[in-house]
C-alpha cells in the first residue's frame, strides 16, 4: 500500500510518522515547507510526548515527484484544501482520498478533484515544534466513511482504517461519518474560538463558568442544525467537552486555532463557526452565535493588517 499525506502539519505527521511503521505501507509526505522536507528526509519525522516515533518516510514540496497512491490524507488547513489537492490530483487517479481535517467542506472541495473521496474526523492533535518535529499533545480515535456524494468504496475504506489502527491511530470505517464529523465540528466550533479570543487553554476555558456556558450555547446551536439535516451525533459534544478538559487529556493543550492566532496565521473560522452557520441558514436554523463568533475572529485577523 502506498499511501500520501497531503499537508504534514502536526496532524499529518502524527499520520505519517505511524504509518510509516507499518512494512506493508510506504508513506510519502508533500509540503510547502522546505526545512520542514528537508529534515524529514534527512533525520526522519519525530514525534514527542504522548508518543514517541520517528517515521522514515519521502518527504517532497514538488508535488510531480509523488507517485500513483493508493490512498491520500489531507491534513492541510481547510483553506489550503483546494490548492493543495490540485496539484496532487494525478497520484490519485486510481486511488482514494481521505480528509482528517476540521470543519466542513474540505471533502466538497476534494471531490471536484478527485474521483473516490473519503469523509474522516480525527482527534489527535499536537503541533510542531521545528523542522521535522512534532509534539503529540492528545491521542484520540479516528472515524471513516464514503463522502456521500462521490464515494470511495466501503472496502477500501477498511483497508485504509485497518492500516492505521496497525499503525497506532485507531480508525474505525463507517457506513455513515456524519454524525462523528458533526460531533467533532461543534466541538471545535464551541472551543476553539473562545480559546482564541480569550487565550486560554482547553481546560482553562472549561473552568471558568460564564465561558463554560458560552461554549454550551455554541454547542446547542450547533446541534440543533445537525438535527435539521437529519444527522444523528455518535455523542453528545458536551460530554467530549469535558472529557477534553480533564488534567491528563487536554487540559492544557492549545486549541489549533489559538495557535493561529498567536502566529498571525489565517484562522479555519470560515469552515468551523462559518460552517455551522452556513448550513444553518440553508436549513433554516438560527445561529447567531457562531456569526458573532465568527465575526470576532475575523475582527482579531483583519487588526493584524
Amino acid at each position: 500500500m502506498r499511501v500520501c499525506i497531503v499537508g504534514c502539519g502536526a496532524v499529518g505527521a502524527l499520520f505519517a510518522a505511524n504509518l510509516a511503521q507499518l512494512d506493508d505501507v510506504e508513506v510519502w509526505a508533500y509540503d510547502v515547507w522546505q526545512e520542514h522536507v528537508d529534515a524529514i528526509n534527512r533525520d526522519g519525522l519525530a514525534l514527542t510526548g504522548a508518543g514517541a516515533v520517528v517515521g522514515r518516510l519521502r518527504a517532497t514540496t514538488d508535488a510531480a515527484e509523488i507517485p500513483s497512491c493508493d490512498f491520500g490524507i489531507v491534513a492541510t488547513k481547510s483553506m489550503d484544501t483546494a490548492g493543495a489537492v490540485d496539484v496532487v490530483a494525478h497520484a490519485f487517479r486510481d486511488g482514494c482520498v481521505c480528509s482528517v481535517q476540521n470543519g466542513v467542506g474540505n471533502e466538497e472541495a476534494i471531490a471536484e478533484r478527485v474521483e473516490r473521496v473519503i469523509r474522516g474526523t480525527t482527534f489527535p492533535a499536537g503541533k510542531v515544534v521545528g523542522p521535522g518535529r512534532v509534539q503529540w499533545d492528545v491521542k484520540g480515535d479516528t472515524t471513516i466513511g464514503p463522502f456521500e456524494p462521490r464515494p470511495a468504496p466501503m472496502s477500501e475504506i477498511e483497508r485504509l482504517a485497518d492500516a492505521c489502527t496497525r499503525a497506532g491511530m485507531p480508525t474505525k470505517a463507517v457506513a455513515d461519518a456524519r454524525g462523528p464529523q458533526w460531533r467533532k465540528l461543534i466541538f471545535n466550533a464551541a472551543t476553539n474560538p473562545i480559546g482564541a479570543l480569550t487565550g486560554l487553554t482547553h481546560g482553562r476555558v472549561c473552568d471558568d463558568p460564564a465561558l463554560r456556558a458560552l461554549v454550551t450555547a455554541l454547542v446547542d446551536e450547533g446541534k440543533a442544525v445537525a438535527a435539521a439535516q437529519s444527522i444523528h451525533l455518535d455523542e453528545d459534544p458536551e460530554a467530549l467537552i469535558d472529557y477534553a478538559a480533564r488534567p491528563d487529556v487536554a487540559y492544557d493543550h492549545k486549541a489549533s486555532m489559538l495557535q493561529d492566532v498567536e502566529a498571525r496565521r489565517q484562522t479555519e473560522i470560515d469552515s468551523l463557526n462559518g460552517g455551522v452557520a452556513r448550513f444553518g441558514r440553508e436549513h433554516g436554523v438560527p445561529t447567531p452565535l457562531n456569526d458573532a463568533v465568527g465575526a470576532l475572529i475575523k475582527g482579531v485577523e483583519r487588526s493584524w493588517a
